[in-house]
């Protein structure tokens, strides 16, 4: 049975069997979710965010992530190479740290282009 799972905030929605991980998803429609262990849950990069109101949509987690992510599971973190959809489903890809941080900086230097124009 196809589920449908749309990758937040690009926007992006792919339809996919039951027990297609968020990751082999993600990699389908085109979404890059970084990860440097090729799905075996041992790096931690490829965390995402499911909403509370999406969580009976994948299965319960795994041991390994019960074990890397402990108390973020309760906030909705999930780890996109073990989490597998079972329902519809909207995922949150969290901004790469890289880019926010240049973001900031750039947001920075208009504030002060603003203040000094």
């Amino acid at each position: 049975m196809q589920k449908v799972i749309t990758f937040l905030p690009m926007n992006k929605s792919i339809s996919v069997q039951s027990g297609t991980t968020i990751l082999q998803a993600a990699r389908r429609v085109g979404v890059r979710i970084p990860t440097r262990c090729d799905g075996k849950a041992a790096c931690l990069m490829c965390k995402v965010k499911v909403g509370q109101d999406d969580l009976h949509a994948l299965l319960p987690p795994t041991e390994a992530e019960k074990r890397k992510l402990g108390q973020s599971l309760e906030e909705g973190m999930r780890l996109s190479c073990q989490a597998k959809v079972c329902g519809q489903l909207s995922v949150h890809i969290p901004e790469d740290p890289l880019k926010a941080a240049i973001r900031k900086q750039l947001e920075r230097q208009q504030q002060e282009d603003d203040w000094f124009a």
